[in-house]
């Protein structure tokens, strides 16, 4: 019965993966397609690669979830609690997907995690939960916001004697470069964290000892995400690339480089666990407000905080109901 629910456990993870591929691919792509640097369909070819080649190249992210947000009790019962974070997390995505609301695929998980341990007789790991995920959350978009707006100063003044139409083109071209170091560092991230949650499944089953990863979850879980990300997610991409603000080249290749340097220090060094989504909308705010304050829309960017906001305690809440429903199965 154990090996089945893991089966199972591992079929629903990437699952999730899959959808925080789709979910998830206009981080690395929306710039690009919105200033037509790329085209849509090209992007996505590129984007899954990228996130191919990252999902394979670390796992401290996702040694953070496996071992340093909950833990789980053994057998049936933390595969249910798993299991549980999982639907809730795949919920919460697939409700801000339809609304094109880029939400967090990174703290739906995080929130399922916590929701459905408080359900459980699992332990949240509180102080985990701070230094790992909640003051990441707080202070990655205010450093992607911060670092959008003075790489895009730089590039005012080091190109104002520039020609603005072969300026245009120039940029166009380094956007190619700068979405896919952003596709890297979305492998990088969001697969380690469902590479973690099976991992910690297996942990529970006793199938595995630690939290290191095995290669065969690696592969799993990126070419999960990577045909995610192929599959497209249109919606919020229209969100990203034209709605948050109008972007020329130079200001998509400043948010993207923003982006990036970000999202590479929390995954080498840091090995916290962040979200892209937030990353990645930030600093195309940022590098949009050096046009001026009004020009990006922050009646948009306020909707999107809400959904930043309500991620966790919603896939908490949902991953705890479906938590007290299985209880009494098993």
């Amino acid at each position: 019965m154990e090996t089945l629910g893991l089966v199972i456990i591992v079929v629903v993870a990437l699952g999730f993966d899959y959808t925080n591929g789709f979910h998830d691919a206009a981080n690395a792509i929306a710039t690009s397609v919105g200033t037509r640097a790329l085209s849509p369909r090209t992007a996505l070819i590129m984007a899954a690669c990228m996130n191919l080649l990252g999902a394979v190249l670390a796992e401290g992210v996702a040694e953070t979830v496996g071992s340093g947000i909950i833990e789980a009790p053994s057998g049936s019962e933390g595969l249910v609690l798993v299991f549980s974070a999982l639907i809730g997390a795949i919920a919460w995505n697939l409700i801000t997907w339809w609304f094109g609301l880029p939400s967090s695929s990174t703290h739906a998980l995080i929130g399922g995690l916590v929701g459905a341990a408080l359900a459980s007789s699992g332990t949240v790991l509180w102080s985990g939960v701070l230094d790992k995920v909640v003051l990441p959350m707080v202070f990655s978009p205010i450093i992607g916001f911060s670092l959008g707006y003075l790489v895009m100063l730089g590039i005012l003044w080091g190109f104002r004697r520039g020609n603005p139409s072969r300026l245009n083109r120039g940029f166009r071209y380094a956007q190619t470069v700068s979405a896919g170091t952003v596709a890297l560092g979305h492998g990088l991230q969001d697969a380690q964290k469902t590479m973690g949650v099976i991992v910690l499944a297996l942990v529970t089953t006793g199938r595995h000892d630690d939290f290191s990863v095995p290669l065969w979850v690696k592969l799993s879980a990126a070419l999960a995400i990577s045909a995610g990300t192929y599959a497209g997610g249109w919606r919020v991409m229209r969100t990203l690339g034209r709605r948050v603000i109008d972007l020329d080249p130079p200001r998509g290749f400043a948010a993207e480089s923003s982006a990036t340097s970000v999202l590479y220090t929390t995954a080498f060094w840091l090995k916290v666990p962040v979200s892209t989504t937030h990353i990645v909308t930030t600093s195309i705010m940022g590098a949009g407000a050096t046009k001026r304050f009004s020009a990006v829309r922050w009646g948009v960017g306020r909707n999107i905080a809400v959904a930043w906001l309500l991620t966790m305690p919603m896939a908490a809440l949902m991953a705890a109901l479906v938590n007290l429903l299985l209880q009494p199965f098993f």
